[in-house]
């Protein structure tokens, strides 16, 4: 089958698939303690996709024109044997990159194994280098330690690493410049992420987000950074380059500039709800469907049809009607 467009000419080259919804950390997005809590109820079991049904739609996602996958959920590497479905995934002819989004902590146990198995890269959340703070951020205590000697293993390892900071005024902006300064030092790629009004119980406000041009200029007092071109059609991050070395530093800005007329991206929940948007919470269901003993070419057909209609535009549309009354799925449920 051709590679697909959708309404507005996009085409499908970048799955996230969630591969679990449980966490062992809150996040600034969407887990507040009094929600997601303890006591919260996790899916079943049955109601995740299998592995098998995870390689099953992933031959066909990459027959459909998808180059890239990520592994995520809320954090993915909690889902039992893990290395198994990276090596399936990467058997698939035409998959040119596998990469896995994590907080870290469990890479020291499973890095080298999951380099193995073909992983290429992971992207390590770390939303600041402050122990008290991270510890507040992550709702458990955490410190940065464990953090940082996950994304140690997983440079030993030989694993691409990228970190990621989601930046909110007022609660770890401070941190912009050390975080920056530490991934210099460490050669590693950081990205700055806008706090993004996602799923519904985060309570974003605009006077939260910290834009690219403010971190820039933050920047900018101590670094000389010089523009990159991007790699390819639909790269989410606007990089540059530190003038003195080779790390690059990248910025996610979805609310301050958006990039909807060349996202490319469709993400698969951890129970098999396709979303052709981070903040669409209309998910159109695959799992299901799958499961009524259909062909390869029916599902083809069907993700065809769901993406040949998308015409997602929310951050380029986003208005304070918008905000409040989209429907948005969890960033817990959907991974990042």
């Amino acid at each position: 089958m051709n590679k697909i467009t959708d309404q507005l000419n996009r085409p499908l080259r970048d799955l996230r698939i969630s591969v679990i919804d449980r966490c062992n950390f809150r996040c600034q997005y969407c887990m507040p303690a009094e929600i997601f809590g303890p006591d919260f109820a996790f899916l079943p079991k049955k109601e995740l996709l299998s592995y098998e049904e995870i390689e099953r739609l992933a031959h066909i996602f990459v027959g459909l024109g998808v180059e890239k996958i990520r592994l995520t959920g809320g954090e993915p590497l909690l889902r039992k044997q893990l290395p198994l479905l990276v090596e399936k995934l990467s058997k698939i002819n035409g998959l040119k990159d596998i990469g896995l989004t994590t907080n870290g902590v469990l890479l020291p146990k499973y890095a080298e194994e999951l380099k193995a198995a073909g992983l290429k890269r992971v992207n390590v959340s770390l939303d600041s280098l402050n122990d008290e703070l991270f510890g507040e951020i992550n709702g458990r205590g955490v410190k940065t330690g464990p953090v940082i000697e996950g994304i140690q293993a997983a440079q030993k390892a030989g694993l691409g690493v990228k970190l990621n900071m989601v930046v909110k005024k007022g609660l770890n902006d401070q941190e912009i410049v050390p975080m920056a300064q530490f991934c210099k030092d460490n050669g590693l790629q950081l990205r700055f992420i806008e706090y993004m009004d996602v799923g519904s119980t985060n309570g974003w406000k605009m006077d939260d987000v910290v834009t690219k041009k403010e971190i820039y200029e933050r920047l900018n007092e101590h670094y000389l950074l010089e523009p990159v071109d991007p790699d390819y059609f639909g790269e989410v991050a606007k990089r540059y380059r530190y003038k003195d070395s080779n790390v690059d530093v990248g910025f996610i800005t979805s609310v301050s500039e958006s990039f909807c007329s060349s996202c490319t991206r469709s993400r698969l929940s951890a129970n098999g709800q396709l979303f052709t948007c981070l903040f669409n919470g209309n998910g159109h269901d695959i799992r299901d469907f799958m499961r009524n003993g259909v062909s390869d070419s029916e599902i083809e057909q069907r993700i065809t049809d769901i993406w040949n209609r998308r015409n997602d535009r929310y951050s380029d549309e986003r208005t304070e009607e918008t905000i409040a009354n989209r429907k948005k799925i969890e960033m817990s449920y959907i991974g990042g």
